[in-house]
């Protein structure tokens, strides 16, 4: 897997012991199902504190710099969560589950998903939007 900021995301991994939301898991399956899929290239950013956010591209793609951005939320010490923001235009929400956010990702329009608490049905969609736009990259849909 070829990330940059790859020590910062080992040392954050191995570092998050507390996770009452599971969200690690979820973050880490998301992680490793766009790492299976040839082209991907990974950044990693901490913000301690803040949130720690591992920015997935395509090699196809021309224009833009992610297609999604995996944030975890570090809003308190015992308690991250995740939002999984793609733009607007590379995913679909036939369920609605996502918020709209007007100039949200690298000043374009995003759709985001948020999964505050231990939920397998959101896990899987959220999953599933990953599929999308995985496959909307390689195609270059920007």
């Amino acid at each position: 897997m070829n990330v940059t900021g790859s020590q910062e995301l080992r040392e954050f991994l191995d570092g998050w012991k507390t996770d009452p939301q599971n969200a690690k898991a979820a973050f880490t399956a998301y992680m490793d199902f766009l790492a299976a899929h040839s082209g991907m290239s990974f950044t990693f950013k901490a913000r301690p504190g803040v949130s720690y956010s591992l920015r997935a591209r395509h090699v196809a793609q021309s224009r833009r710099e992610l297609f999604v951005l995996l944030d975890v939320v570090d809003d308190e010490a015992d308690n991250r969560w995740l939002s999984v923001c793609f733009y607007n235009n590379m995913v679909t929400d036939a369920e609605d589950k996502g918020d709209f956010v007007p100039s949200g990702l690298m000043d374009e329009d995003a759709r985001c998903f948020n999964l505050e608490e231990d939920d397998a049905r959101m896990r899987d969609y959220i999953m599933a939007r990953l599929a999308e736009a995985a496959r909307n990259a390689e195609k270059n849909v920007e």
